[in-house]
């Protein structure tokens, strides 16, 4: 008898009643698990009580708005896939997302292959790092007068400790990895966020600014921006 394959589980929070059945279905018989929720209070009661490998989130919604919803998973969950489907297209909610901590961004109308491909693309770089940091499960390293390590997404300072984000770790461990070179940007955001899209870059910016603000306290760490290229993590002996 064969097992049961086990199938992703994606919540899914759109409160338009025929483009979200329209929605599941289609997802459902491409091979998803999918809940569905009509408005952001109930995809967080949801979310609060399942478990899930995705989520896809409308923005303008009653009762909580996807941006909200977002950043209430992200207080929860630093490393769940978010995307947003929504019909705002403005490029100051793009960055918005973004900046929220989404993984994708997709504005309606849309093609539902689109999305499809987009959700597969991205479970797959999750496996993918899943399964590298499986595979480093004790991987540090000495950054000046810090201490980061990458499968416990912390950096150690003295007696303090800065916990990171999944994708905190994994841009500081490839600035880690090409120290004292230029690492450029097309490397970096394919790397961490898998494209190279302008929206995703101006999120790797904030990225680098929290990184810099976190290794401030030893002058002989930097990040510096190298014009056009890219950055130079510079560890100084």
């Amino acid at each position: 008898m064969k097992s049961k394959v086990r199938k992703d589980k994606i919540l899914l929070v759109e409160d338009d009643p025929n483009l979200s059945l329209l929605i599941q279905d289609f997802l459902e018989m491409s091979g998803f698990n999918v809940v569905l929720c009509n408005d952001g209070l109930q995809g967080y009661k949801a979310f609060l009580h399942e478990s899930f490998d995705l989520c896809i989130l409308d923005i303008m919604m009653p009762k909580k708005d996807g941006f909200s919803l977002a950043m209430d998973i992200r207080a929860k969950d630093q490393n769940i896939p978010i995307i947003f489907l929504t019909a705002k297209s403005m490029k100051e909610d793009k960055i918005t997302g973004f900046k929220i901590g989404c993984d994708d961004y997709l504005t309606k109308p849309f093609i539902t292959e689109e999305l499809l491909y987009r959700i597969k693309a991205i479970l797959k770089r999750c496996k993918v790092s899943s399964r590298e940091e499986s595979e480093n499960t004790q991987m540090q390293f000495i950054i000046g007068k810090y201490i980061f390590d990458f499968s416990n997404l912390t950096l150690k300072f003295e007696d303090s400790v800065q916990n990171l984000t999944k994708k905190e770790a994994e841009l500081l461990k490839l600035l880690c990895m090409n120290k004292n070179q230029i690492l450029t940007r097309e490397t970096a955001l394919k790397s961490v966020w898998g494209d190279d899209d302008y929206f995703i870059g101006r999120s790797m910016d904030v990225f680098i600014t929290k990184l810099r603000k976190y290794l401030k306290e030893d002058p002989a760490v930097s990040i510096n921006n190298i014009h056009g290229t890219g950055f130079r993590f510079t560890i100084e002996d």
